[in-house]
């Protein structure tokens, strides 16, 4: 292909990039930013099927030139975009964990309110259970934690080797419960507490079973660990949907589509950090709670300590300190 022919095709295209770069440089235009590296690439394959072609230096430089600085703007911004990430999960998350707190302290309520009061009427009254969970499936959970069984948290014909299998398992099925939790708050709250409820009410009367008949060893010794992050999301999750009731309910002056907007900004910012607490939860699952090699004072002690690591990391990350007057 001729150069002058090459030139007038992609123009257009060089013209373009260079204004582009042009605001990035600014900082005056981010909208573009996802298309960008597509942008940069397509430059890259003109810069190289010029050098290839022997096209004239005055075309290699131009395009060069402009590669270089594409090259600088990607990076940075590849560079910025990390840094923010970093940020949000160090500081912007528990920051907003800690603005919302009615709303986490109403959905907390609800959540392990339910729980711990259903395990102990279960625990007094074992009958209970059957008129919540079927007796099949209740006989189901028991082979899982049988302590004679020699696995935890898994059914007997389930390999070690599958680890990975439910690390993707828990990953999914736990992200279905938050979203539910969250998405159903659109109900004017009353989908997420009843979801709230409903999960407290199911794992408290597991535990309460379990803990009856005589299995709460190897039963608390498996959720200990990966429970400080999950039922942690779950109680979030439910935060942002009864955030996004409120908004509802209670508008204010604003009109509700305008008042619900608002408060669904920050509402996707705690999914996001409640999607980041369930993925180390199914990590923590799939690798540490169903080993059976750890003595279970290690687990339990493990496990205290994570929970520990959830409190302090919501209740003191990103506090800024204030120097002495």
């Amino acid at each position: 292909m001729k150069q002058s022919l090459f030139e007038n095709r992609h123009q257009a295209e060089w013209v373009q990039f260079s204004l582009l770069l042009d605001r990035l440089e600014r900082n005056k235009d981010t909208s573009r930013i996802a298309s960008f590296p597509k942008d940069y690439r397509r430059l890259c394959q003109h810069l190289a099927l010029a050098r290839e072609r022997g096209y004239s230096s005055f075309l290699i430089d131009s395009l060069q030139q402009q590669v270089l600085r594409g090259h600088q703007q990607l990076y940075r911004h590849r560079s910025r975009l990390g840094a923010n990430v970093l940020g949000f999960i160090l500081a912007d998350f528990p920051r907003l964990v800690r603005e919302q707190w009615r709303f986490v302290l109403a959905s907390s309520l609800l959540f392990f309110g339910s729980l711990i009061g259903f395990a102990l009427l279960v625990y007094l009254f074992p009958d209970l259970i059957y008129n919540l969970i079927p007796a099949e499936q209740v006989s189901d959970m028991q082979g899982m934690y049988d302590p004679v069984a020699g696995h935890l948290g898994r059914s007997a014909e389930r390999a070690a080797s599958e680890d990975w299998v439910m690390f993707g398992f828990y990953i999914m099925h736990n992200i279905g419960i938050a979203f539910q939790t969250f998405a159903s708050g659109l109900l004017f709250g009353l989908g997420s507490a009843f979801f709230l409820l409903f999960n407290g009410l199911m794992i408290g009367a597991v535990a309460g079973h379990l803990t009856q008949i005589g299995y709460g060893q190897t039963f608390w010794s498996f959720v200990i660990g990966h429970g400080a992050f999950e039922l942690s999301a779950i109680a979030l999750a439910g935060a942002a949907g009864l955030q996004l009731g409120w908004a509802l309910i209670a508008p204010g002056r604003l009109p509700r589509a305008e008042a619900l907007r608002i408060a669904a900004r920050k509402s996707v910012l705690l999914i996001c950090g409640v999607m980041l607490f369930l993925l180390i939860a199914a990590f923590i699952e799939a690798y540490w709670s169903s080993m059976t090699s750890p003595a279970p004072l290690t687990k339990y002690l493990v496990g205290a300590a994570l929970w520990c690591l959830v409190a302090m990391y919501l209740l003191l990350a990103g506090r800024t300190r204030h120097a002495p007057e």
